[in-house]
């Protein structure tokens, strides 16, 4: 396959096929964070804290105000990245199964058609990763048991004033990067592409819960939180547990929320959080800075985007692995040459578009079948370039664990239509964002003719019922798969995943609903 794509490539350089105006193409810098908020890229939300860089890339460049996860967790969503195509057709059904090895990347493309590439930090789209905890409670979600799987949140204050440096390998991963610019990049004749991945603002590993814990812990330094206005904090507002969707119950308590949280507790984890996104604009500033220092950054593309974000308590949860907008909303900020400053765009976007956007700015035609489009005819300057028609809409989906059902969503408008696993035997949800911004009024049995027009419009993009059996079917495959593999080890491995606090209370039970779920015929 990629060796079809690079001759494409190399046909079209001989017959001098180059959207770049001017013969000079230019550089490609992108930083992708991990669990950040898009709307702290633009206000209100940008006003809670001090995130110098991002507000440097709003003013010289383009903002998207309406940028989306095509999957709410890490590796499903970076595959849809790195591939331009829905998480539907590379089938990344979670963090476990992504993208092969060797599937070919637009860092492939721009490679093999004179671009200098490098790429750092956090990768994360490939099969095989993550932890055995984090696969096993995606493959058993239809299983018919409540289990907690993530440690409660909690806040972790370390260092003092001078603490600067909290995520020590991101900040590793960043100084490589900038020396990377200073001693490779500077001295090329090559045009370059340099791929900068970070774990902020990603909550940490909560070591106290041991060796199978996710994370859990929001970590900072007074350094940090002193750039957060903690005067600005919201409490989100919460439904009653009676009054919440079935879907978002069982997230709420298997990510360990459905106890008690103090006012205190929830505008804590709040203010860490926004003091990690703080942390993490800074290392944004090293590239951009390095790029100034080095005289490239005037021909040189910076994007600035995330996987997906961080709920921080809303809805009653932390972490991501939801539709709702702290989990699904990412950043995408865009500056280069010839680009338009100070620029906001409400066009619905998503990181699929991400793949052809960057191929355009490179002059490089797409080729094969992209579930993206590019972005550059909003972004440029010159009137040359075809305003193609984007598509009114964006579609979001999610299959892993934490969430019960496949979950399937779709922004169209003011409308985001959310639909689960065959499309019957879970109630959908539908929320006005333009009116409804908290996302607490599920309107689905009120606009019944909305509804049966999104769900027309989203079975049009995917077959949402025929991807859920497949979903399942693999669920069930994967898991008997491994549990053959242990062979009388089993029962003892199950038992001490993240879950065993739960799981010890009535482990014959928990084994039995497997045993059923396993023996059961597709409902």
């Amino acid at each position: 396959m990629k060796t079809e794509i690079f001759a494409l490539i190399f046909l079209c350089q001989i017959i001098g096929q180059s959207l770049c105006q001017n013969g000079t193409r230019p550089n490609i810098v992108m930083v992708m964070s991990d669990a950040f908020d898009g709307r702290l890229t633009f206000d209100p939300g940008s006003r809670v804290v001090q995130l110098p860089y991002v507000d440097y890339l709003r003013e010289l460049g383009t903002t998207f105000l309406n940028a989306y996860t095509n999957s709410p967790i890490c590796c499903p969503s970076r595959a849809a990245m790195w591939s331009g195509q829905f998480v539907h057709l590379t089938q990344s059904w979670n963090n476990y199964k992504c993208l092969d090895a060797n599937a070919t990347t637009w860092m492939d493309l721009l490679e093999a058609d004179g671009y200098l590439t490098k790429s750092m930090g956090k990768l994360d789209y490939t099969s095989g990763s993550h932890s055995v905890s984090n696969r096993v409670e995606a493959w058993t979600r239809d299983v018919q048991f409540l289990l907690r799987q993530e440690g409660r949140p909690v806040t972790q204050l370390v260092g003092n004033m001078s603490t600067v440096r909290i995520m020590g390998k991101d900040w590793e991963n960043t100084d490589k990067a900038t020396q990377w610019i200073h001693q490779r990049a500077a001295s090329s004749h090559q045009p370059f592409a340099l791929y900068l991945g970070l774990n902020l603002p990603h909550p940490y590993k909560t070591e106290t819960l041991g060796p199978t814990a996710g994370g859990s812990t929001f970590l900072t330094s007074p350094y940090w939180l002193k750039k957060v206005s903690s005067e600005l904090i919201t409490v989100p507002k919460w439904l009653p547990v009676a009054a919440m969707h079935p879907v978002d119950y069982y997230s709420t308590y298997t990510k360990n929320c459905s106890g008690v949280f103090t006012e205190e507790e929830v505008k804590n984890i709040r203010a860490f959080y926004y003091a990690m996104c703080a942390e993490a604009d800074a290392m944004l500033g090293k590239v951009i800075s390095a790029l100034r220092e080095t005289g490239l950054l005037d021909n040189t593309v910076v994007i600035f985007t995330a996987d997906h974000g961080e709920l921080a308590m809303e809805h009653r949860q932390f972490y991501k692995m939801s539709m709702f907008e702290g989990s699904s909303h990412v950043p995408l900020l865009v500056m280069g040459p010839g680009m338009m400053s100070g620029l906001q765009v409400n066009q619905l976007v998503s990181l699929v578009d991400l793949y052809p956007t960057v191929l355009d700015i490179a002059g490089i035609p797409a080729a094969g079948i992209l579930s993206g489009h590019t972005l550059l005819p909003l972004l440029s300057k010159a009137s040359a370039f075809s305003k193609k028609q984007h598509s009114d809409w964006v579609l979001s989906e999610y299959h892993g664990c934490n969430v019960n059902a496949s979950t399937y969503m779709l922004r169209s408008g003011r409308w985001k239509y959310i639909a689960y696993a065959d499309g019957v035997s879970v109630p959908p949800q539908l929320f006005d964002i333009t009116r409804d911004k908290e996302e607490l009024h599920n309107v689905a049995l009120d606009l019944l003719d909305v509804q049966a027009h999104l769900d027309k419009l989203l079975r049009s993009i995917v077959d949402y019922p025929k991807v859920s059996t497949t979903v399942h079917l693999y669920n069930k495959k994967a898991f008997t798969a491994w549990r053959h593999s242990l062979g009388r080890n089993y029962s003892q491995i199950i038992a001490n995943l993240r879950w065993h606090v739960d799981w010890q209370k009535d482990a014959l039970a928990n084994e039995r609903a497997i045993d059923n779920w396993l023996s059961d015929s597709l409902r």
